[in-house]
């Protein structure tokens, strides 16, 4: 019988929790009725406690409580899965908050599961009783005057669970409609059990899943089509934001983290807006977009290219190469909306081409919506128009798709990029202090050079980019391109590198007087 919750009994828990889910995971999944009828919830709960069972096995075996119960919360958070899988992951975060500067007795863990349950509430936007909040709720009155003794805590928390568990079919219609307990408390019961299992140092094999007392027919979804979840780089003011607006576009909406990191779950109508929000906020990543009922668009035939241009003259190249265009104006990105429709009108095997390291996250969170929808799509890492224009040039749709996305990206990625333009603004940048009216130098997405003639510049940075092995130079000139500047810079590369072939493109972008690219 264990005295104190040390990290090696954490780590135990851990992994019996993720085992215990893992063999009950299908018996969790036919209760499934809420939120949505979807039957993932046992699923969603083993991978988001066996992301946190992976998190402690990658500390050295010496780690101390602080860093165990922080790896612990933060492993969770990272893998959280599911309406469920979120809320628990934020029960986890507060048991961390109390015992990783705690020893780990039984009033510690009290302590732990008092704010285990708090927070949990408090990260749901619209509280339903008869879920897994309840049964936080009835453990944390249930544990709040156990005596100091950790063995009596645990064992309360998980008695106390199970009858709660029991409860949940009586406190929400949709239960008591289908036979069935919540499937999110089913999970939480078996979590609690598996501590107080861990503190006995008695362990079972097999943790009861009460069956369906009728068989259950799901309903028809009536609620949002999409389940949106993703990672968000934060501060807490734009999370208060991000979570009244996504309160108006949706429901089952639950934020949940700190510290600038974020794991947001929301069922909405607009995934896009949804995602949208998210960037709004801040960095939102590891996307993962759900449809809730079946798919609402099936992708059309064929193959397709979808391309991200910021000039006339450059839209019209890729389209010239059969790539359906989204435009942009330059230092903006296109909306996840226009995005969506691209991908939708391109077939159903489709590469999108970003072309900006900006536009990158968007194109991520279109594919996320369009493959839900049944479409086969990859995101190639094109950081420059110029390295679009390379992966579209080796592009066959008569190739398979995997060998095709991968004769792009090779492609895209043999291919150097830099660009000059002038300063409008002051701004520091890698290569000093820039000034209004200097010429800046970027390769490979790194300032390089400042000046004050921009064809020298330009001519230097070609320089930089042009190697031994280098076979082609592609110049795309801007709508403010000077008619000398062209002419200079080609004059340099005949000049100094008459083995090269030049190809010049007027691409009619704004802001970049010369895109460079050299495969």
């Amino acid at each position: 019988m264990l005295e104190v919750l040390d990290p090696p009994a954490v780590r135990r828990w851990s992994r019996h929790c993720a085992d215990a889910l893992a063999r009950a995971r299908a018996e969790i999944d036919a209760l499934n009725v809420f939120p949505v009828p979807d039957g993932d919830t046992g699923t969603n709960l083993h991978l988001t406690l066996l992301s946190a069972a992976e998190a402690l096995d990658a500390l050295p075996g010496d780690a101390d409580p602080d860093t165990t119960w922080q790896a612990f919360a933060r492993g969770a958070l990272l893998g959280a899965r599911g309406n469920s899988g979120v809320i628990v992951s934020q029960a986890i975060r507060g048991m961390a908050e109390v015992l990783r500067r705690a020893e780990g007795r039984g009033a510690d863990l009290r302590d732990g599961l008092l704010k285990a349950a708090e927070l949990a509430r408090a990260a749901v936007v619209r509280p339903v009783e008869g879920t897994v909040l309840s049964v936080l709720g009835a453990v944390a009155r249930a544990v709040k005057d156990a005596p100091d003794d950790l063995a009596e805590v645990a064992r309360r928390a998980a008695e106390e669970a199970r009858r709660a568990l029991r409860l949940t079919t009586g406190q929400l219609d949709v239960l008591a409609r289908n036979g069935v307990v919540d499937a999110g408390a089913a999970g939480l019961a078996i979590i609690l059990e598996s501590l107080a299992e861990v503190v006995a140092e008695a362990y079972s094999d097999r943790h009861d899943v009460p069956a369906p007392t009728e068989r259950i027919t799901p309903e028809a979804p009536g609620g949002p089509g999409y389940e949106v979840m993703y990672l968000l780089d934060a501060g807490e003011d734009e999370v208060d934001r991000l979570r009244a607006g996504l309160d108006r576009l949706g429901d089952s909406l639950v934020i949940v983290g700190g510290d600038g990191l974020w794991n947001v779950h929301v069922h909405v109508d607009d995934a896009g807006a949804a995602v949208e929000a998210g960037m709004a906020a801040g960095r939102p990543h590891r996307i993962r977009v759900t449809y809730l009922g079946g798919r609402p668009h099936e992708p059309g035939p064929g193959r397709g290219v979808v391309a991200v241009a910021a000039g006339d003259g450059l839209a019209a190249l890729f389209r010239q190469a059969g790539a359906v265009v989204v435009t942009r104006t330059p230092g903006t990105t296109p909306s996840l909306a226009a995005l969506v429709q691209a991908v939708r009108s391109a077939g159903s095997e489709v590469a999108v081409l970003p072309n900006d390291v900006g536009v990158h996250a968007v194109a991520v969170a279109a594919a996320e919506i369009a493959r839900e929808e049944g479409a086969t799509v990859s995101v190639l890492p094109t950081r420059a128009s110029v390295q679009g224009l390379a992966a579209l040039a080796v592009h066959d749709p008569l190739r398979r798709f995997d060998d095709d996305i991968v004769a792009m990206t090779d492609a895209a990625g043999h291919t150097r990029h830099g660009h000059v333009w002038v300063a409008t603004r002051e701004v520091m940048t890698s290569a000093g202090l820039c000034r209004p009216g200097d010429v800046l130098g970027v390769v490979d997405g790194e300032a390089t050079l400042i000046g004050d003639d921009l064809a020298g510049a330009a001519i230097e940075i070609t320089r930089r980019l042009v190697s031994g092995g280098s076979e082609m130079v592609t110049l795309v000139t801007g709508a403010d391109a000077p008619p000398a500047l062209l002419p200079a810079v080609r004059g340099h590369l005949e000049g100094t590198r008459p083995d090269i072939e030049i190809v010049v493109y007027e691409g009619g972008q704004g802001g970049y007087p010369l895109l460079i690219g050299v495969e």
